[in-house]
């Protein structure tokens, strides 16, 4: 789908500041059994109770921090690249801030979101083939540089790049300080980086033992896995963001969509709390995580959204049975790889030596 931009600014766009109010404070909730025995467990922060979820607040912030340095002017195009989740965090912005949104995404993106965003006033663009090497995220981003290009002063956070998108997250962790008291343990999806590397960055220094355990998916290019065609959204890459604090990690596991799956309907059964592929990924790896340590150690685990626009795909029978996502029950525990290319993974598996992969280093 393609849709023409227009030069003309949009200075008339009603101004909403008060909505930035419902983003934040989000609940926090004990996860147990059957992640973890019953004298165990883990607490998810629910950032599905945001309005469109956890990127709700680098939605707001890299708008509200570019127009404070002048990048972004009044009433001009916001521009960026999205699989869904901060397509609704730019698009409350723009209601906020009086800003047109074009979000450019590609064909994986569920038809619900795509109406949801548009009913949201974002003009939606979808790539229709993705680029040789860097797959659909690089044909979503070149396509933003041309319509960057045909409309002169718009504006593009460049999610996977911006440290805004990093800093947005103080909240977050300050949230979490203040509900759970000192952790031990915290579980983040890894996408664009952003809230893993915000989060841990303010709570390391409250915490400063606290370990960082991040969830990518296989196929994802982060941690140095070869890229592959991924169905789960949300988390993983198949390019190299450079917001992800690589220093910062103890460990990461990447999980496959079957297993993600397999959490994500185990949690909604047990404890009406549930989301999309990112939640039951973490909810795999949290649970793991509070087996291997301590009853009385305290795992955090950060559950980015809640299930609606995943109606389609992870609730669906009919979906998941075509993907051959339905079926036994995860590993109990993952495998376990001395170096991130030693292997590819194609299920569960769990490396403790973290590597960026374009600077060849490690923890």
């Amino acid at each position: 789908m393609h849709q023409s931009l227009t030069t003309a600014t949009h200075a008339v766009l009603p101004i909403r500041p008060q909505l930035s109010g419902l983003v934040g404070n989000t609940p926090v909730v004990r996860v147990c059994e059957p992640f973890t025995p019953p004298d165990r467990g883990f607490w998810a922060k629910l950032e599905g109770f945001n309005p469109g979820g956890i990127k709700d607040r680098p939605g707001l912030h890299m708008v509200e921090r570019a127009r404070a340095r002048g990048e972004l002017a009044r009433g001009a195009r916001i521009v960026e690249s999205t699989s869904g989740t901060l397509g609704l965090g730019l698009a409350l912005a723009g209601l906020v801030h009086g800003h047109p949104v074009t979000l450019v995404t590609d064909p994986g993106l569920e038809p619900s979101m795509s109406r949801l965003l548009s009913a949201y006033g974002a003009r939606v663009e979808i790539v229709t083939e993705p680029h040789p090497v860097g797959g659909w995220q690089q044909a979503r981003r070149e396509r933003v540089r041309e319509l960057l290009a045909r409309e002169p002063g718009a504006w593009c956070p460049d999610q996977y790049n911006n440290p805004d998108n990093t800093s947005a997250y103080t909240s977050l962790a300050l949230e979490l300080a203040a509900q759970v008291g000192h952790i031990d343990a915290l579980v983040c999806s890894v996408g664009t980086g952003g809230h893993s590397a915000g989060v841990s960055r303010v709570l390391r220094q409250l915490y400063p033992g606290m370990r960082l355990v991040g969830v990518d998916t296989t196929g994802s290019t982060i941690f140095g896995q070869p890229a592959r065609t991924r169905l789960m959204r949300g988390l993983g890459s198949s390019i190299h963001p450079r917001n992800v604090a690589y220093e910062h990690f103890a460990e990461v596991h990447w999980v496959a969509a079957p297993e993600a799956v397999w959490a994500c309907r185990r949690l909604a059964a047990s404890h009406y709390t549930t989301g999309g592929w990112s939640v039951g990924a973490v909810a795999l790896v949290a649970g793991w995580v509070a087996r291997q340590l301590p009853c009385d150690a305290r795992v955090v685990a950060i559950f980015p959204d809640g299930p609606q626009r995943y109606l389609s795909t992870v609730y669906d029978d009919d979906y998941c049975a075509r993907h051959g996502l339905l079926g036994a029950a995860p590993a109990p525990e993952p495998e376990t790889l001395g170096r991130p290319d030693e292997k590819e993974a194609v299920a569960w598996t769990r490396c403790a030596l973290v590597v960026d992969p374009l600077a060849g280093g490690a923890r």
